[in-house]
């Protein structure tokens, strides 16, 4: 079931000149196996974590270096999560993490969803009485 969706865009250049004029950006956003990419590579992984956090619903126990975008050998993007950030996955019951990113003419885009096999039973729990038979004080 998904449990979350997150999108993000980002404009390399506007994303550039914020790196320039904040050069320790680089080690509060990134691991350092990703602060040896071009800048639009990073404007990308950067809206990755972004639509990451909002797929998640905050950013509670996630830090931002301990999520890597990294590719499988095929080119497709894959987040790999440590630390407390893996941590707030796991709790969250998160079994599945999809990730799209592309970058073109001048901005960076990603989209995340985040499944759980927990949430799907949690769900149908919850769908069993119907909310307004809940509320609407029927019966009492």
């Amino acid at each position: 079931m998904i449990v979350g969706i997150g999108v993000d865009i980002v404009d390399i250049p506007r994303f550039e000149r914020t790196l320039e004029r904040t050069p320790r950006l680089l080690e509060r956003l990134f691991s350092p196996t990703e602060r040896m990419l071009r800048p639009r590579s990073l404007a990308a992984r950067y809206a990755a974590k972004e639509a990451l956090i909002k797929a998640l619903g905050g950013s509670n126990g996630v830090h931002w270096t301990e999520i890597e975008v990294t590719p499988e050998s095929s080119g497709r993007p894959w987040f790999t999560l440590v630390g407390s950030t893996a941590d707030v996955v796991t709790a969250r019951g998160i079994t599945a993490i999809h990730l799209s990113m592309s970058h073109d003419a001048g901005l960076a885009t990603a989209y995340v969803v985040a499944e759980s096999d927990v949430a799907a039973s949690a769900a149908v729990t919850r769908s069993a009485v119907p909310r307004d038979a809940v509320t609407s004080g029927e019966g009492s």
